[in-house]
């Protein structure tokens, strides 16, 4: 067909007739203004093979962060039931966390305990009461469910126990009295709730003195099966993904903590790597752990259910074990062979468990549990984003060496560390492309406009390997403008699924007042669950992904020619530095901006935190608390200079960081000297408060040392100079590309899917050409659109699928997208 005809910067005028093509009937009216309306041009190719995707494509992944298990996906309603938080898990638990006390009880840790791995019992004296408060505002229960209630007590005489469920309305379900005698014995009642509540408190009273442990309230509505435990509308949001597989346990709990075992020779280490042998068996006999993100695991949820719940919904397990380097901040390589053999073992011994039959040694642990048949576990991952990657690797060979020989048919993945770019990912990635390692998993959380920006990050990988598995990727944050960014992002995925074998975003779960990180996909609380903007991108695209690529192009935008422009900057993070002698001269030499500091500060504007002064002719910021300081000087349209500064870091965290090409607080270009807890210095890219890396290098700043910076600006290009030498350089020229597409064929449906993301603010006139296929007069259109700054919450949905049928389809024909939208079209070959 012919092209599209360039008429100015972002405007296309179609090289075609009107009566060329059929106009398909859009989901909304036609723009009032030409000016609203961009024109684009999609070729088709049906007769060229594409990529085989892998049915398993996309997926999810849980880890234990933000509540995402106790207090979420474990339907467990009471909160620290066995009495084992302790300052290790919270500085601020005690073994009394969530519950009140009526009289007299004391936590103790002795010889009298239910068993050695559940430390810890309540001894409650005769009288006494202790109330358990749950999750969020309290023990959700609703009219008309049956709840089941559960204690392990030991009594020295024959004791009276009443057990009531209320809240400040008063009683919830009638209560039950449970009569208790001898050694450690399992006792259980039933509720059916009277009302809907969601700040119940569930409070057991003795006659007599006691000890109680595992004290339990679960509602028997749970997801498909009573024993996997799991919250029913949680476990729901999951399936309804259709998810290809699911990676857990994690994430930052596989590889941080102790690699010790939760034992007396260890002494009953809490801070520990997750370890699965931890989490399988009797709920009241699995070690109890600290959780790395801040708070306790009671392990309720372990192993055996998270297999549980991938067969349930048709998914690939894909469990993650340690690899004995630490990560996420802690980085250090475990020096113990024994350790190491050991975990190599559990990691045999776990495939077994998921893999071997019923009469073998951990293939019976299963049965015993309630599955005699294998799992059928095809993937294993070592390891987890970790920043050594030479020692990482020597591990991880020793696990691929172990595993191969025992379970030659099982994956073994690898990873490239925490970052999408720099030393570390450059090494691992050398040293699995030597070793041929069959699956490189690559971590990295960016800006929306790192993802518009890279949507072709994968055409250039090596066709002949490894495989790719994105395990964890998001844009930061939760609008649609969020979403569209990763929908434009997922076509690439897609577009190279010859080499992105896996995908999933991350995290899963948060519970709206229990969070350590965002964004995530599904939010909750502790009686109602919503879907992101993000999870709804997910959905559409996992619910829609096809068998193999079809080959297509588009129209694209021309790279970036405008200069880098903007004013200069000074800042630190958790750091106090001193600056001194700020120059910045244009290509010519002239100067525009001189500060030597010996005067006063009133050229510079602060933005942020922080505390300003001068000192001895420097400027200071004398805080190693605050986070962002930015203050910054000049005019936002200078280009192609020079800026010069002397910067000492005087103490602290980190290093120093200098800005350039300022616009305003949210956008501008830093480099970061220093960075992450001092251990490498990169230049990052703000743009609406969300940054990205653009180059990365491992390296530290000493303490009360002053170091020369030089930032050469030159057009789009920017060179950086450390100590006269020459640090590194990059080009910014790549647009952030709006509007991206990818085609792909369902086999089962005869479908040709083309899947279109427009994320401008313009409505995107697009003349299809699906090279002469013989199709469908109709075609079904699911379209996702919103306002960028929209945001599902608990009582509003602004972003949810519209399903239409269009009509006018033929092999050549026009369609509109909507500003902001995703568009899938499903369209059937005749």
């Amino acid at each position: 067909m012919t092209r599209p005809t360039r008429t100015r910067p972002g405007r296309w005028r179609l090289g075609l007739g009107a009566s060329a093509f059929l106009l398909a009937t859009a989901l909304v009216p036609a723009p009032a203004h030409a000016a609203e309306v961009t024109d684009y041009a999609i070729t088709v190719d049906p007769a060229a093979r594409g990529a085989t995707i892998d049915p398993s494509l996309y997926g999810v992944f849980f880890e234990d962060i933000n509540r995402a298990a106790d207090g979420g996906l474990y339907a467990e309603l009471m909160q620290n039931r066995s009495f084992e938080y302790t300052t290790a898990d919270n500085t601020t638990y005690t073994p009394l966390t969530a519950w009140q006390v009526t009289g007299v009880a004391q936590v103790l840790n002795d010889p009298g305990r239910l068993n050695d791995r559940n430390r810890n019992y309540l001894a409650l004296g005769a009288g006494s009461a202790v109330t358990n408060a749950g999750y969020n505002t309290g023990v959700r229960v609703e009219q008309g469910k049956t709840y089941d209630f559960s204690v392990w007590v030991r009594a020295a005489r024959r004791t009276g126990l009443t057990v009531s469920l209320a809240d400040a309305g008063g009683t919830l379900g009638a209560a039950r009295e449970i009569t208790a005698r001898g050694g450690w014995t399992r006792y259980r009642a039933t509720f059916t709730a009277e009302r809907t509540s969601s700040t119940g408190r569930l409070t057991v009273s003795a006659d007599d003195a006691v000890a109680l442990d595992e004290v339990s309230l679960f509602p028997r509505d749970t997801y498909r099966h009573q024993s996997n435990g799991l919250r029913k509308d949680l476990a729901e949001k999951i399936a309804a993904l259709h998810p290809g597989f699911v990676r857990f346990p994690g994430g930052c709990l596989v590889n941080t903590g102790s690699m010790a075992d939760y034992s007396e020779s260890s002494g009953w280490q809490r801070k520990r790597s997750y370890q699965w042998k931890d989490t399988i068996g009797p709920v009241e006999q699995r070690a109890t752990n600290a959780n790395f993100w801040g708070y306790n695991q009671s392990y309720g949820l372990g192993y055996y259910e998270y297999f549980r719940l991938a067969e349930d919904i048709g998914a690939m397990p894909l469990p993650v074990v340690p690899a004995l380097v630490t990560g996420c901040g802690q980085n250090k390589a475990v020096d113990d062979d024994a350790l190491l053999k050991r975990h190599i073992q559990d990691t045999l011994d776990l495939i077994e468990f998921a893999n071997g039959p019923a009469t073998s040694t951990w293939g019976r642990k299963r049965a015993a549990m309630g599955h005699p048949k294998p799992f059928h576990l095809t993937h294993i991952e070592v390891g987890n984003e970790e920043n050594l990657p030479s020692e990482f690797f020597a591990r991880f060979t020793q696990f691929r060496t172990a595993i191969a020989a025992a379970y030659p048919d099982v994956t073994v993945i690898s990873n490239s560390g925490p970052d999408d770019e720099g030393s570390t990912f450059d090494t691992a990635w050398r040293l699995n492309r030597e070793a041929g390692v069959d699956m490189v998993d690559e971590h990295y959380y960016n800006s929306p406009q790192w993802f518009l920006k890279n949507n072709d990050r994968y055409d250039s990988y090596d066709r002949a390997g490894p495989k790719v598995f994105l395990g964890e990727y998001a844009s930061q944050g939760n609008a649609f403008k969020n979403g569209l960014a990763e929908a434009a992002f997922m076509t690439g995925l897609e577009r190279n699924a010859d080499i992105v074998e896996l995908a999933s975003y991350a995290p899963l779960f948060a519970n709206e007042d229990y969070v350590q990180w965002r964004p995530d996909l599904v939010w909750f609380n502790n009686h109602a669950s919503w879907n992101s903007a993000n999870y709804e991108v997910q959905k559409l695209f996992m619910t829609n992904v096809g068998d193999r690529v079809v080959p297509s192009t588009a129209t694209a935008t021309p790279a970036l020619t405008a200069p880098i422009g903007g004013a200069v900057g000074l800042s630190t993070w958790n750091t106090s530095a001193a600056y001194d002698d700020v120059q910045v001269t244009d290509a010519d030499g002239n100067t525009l901006l001189s500060d030597d500091f010996s005067g006063d500060a009133s050229r510079w504007t602060p933005s942020g935190t922080g505390d300003w002064s001068i000192q001895d002719g420097q400027y200071t910021q004398g805080s190693t608390t605050a986070e962002n300081t930015m203050v910054s000087a000049g005019d936002p349209g200078w280009h192609d200079y020079d800026l010069r500064v002397r910067a000492t870091k005087r103490s602290g965290k980190e290093g120093f960081l200098i800005a350039f090409g300022v616009q305003d607080t949210g956008n501008y270009y830093w480099w970061n000297l220093g960075g992450w807890n001092n251990t490498q210095s990169a230049v990052e890219q703000s743009v609406d408060g969300a940054k990205s890396t653009l180059l990365s290098k491992a390296g530290t700043i000493d303490t009360g040392r002053a170091y020369a910076i030089d930032i050469k600006v030159r057009g789009r290009q920017v060179t950086l100079y450390l100590d006269g030498q020459e640090w590194g350089s990059f080009t910014d020229d790549r647009p952030a590309e709006p509007f991206r597409q990818v085609v792909t064929h369902d086999r089962k449906t005869g479908d040709l899917i083309v899947k279109v993301v427009n994320a401008q603010d313009a409505d995107a006139r697009t003349a299809i050409d699906l090279g002469g296929a013989r199709v469908a007069s109709t075609a079904r259109a699911t379209t996702l659109r919103a306002a960028p700054d929209a945001v599902n919450t608990e009582t509003a949905t602004a972003v949810a699928p519209v399903t239409a049928t269009v009509r006018g389809i033929a092999s050549r024909f026009t369609y509109t997208f909507p500003a902001h939208s995703v568009t899938f079209l499903r369209i059937r070959q005749r």
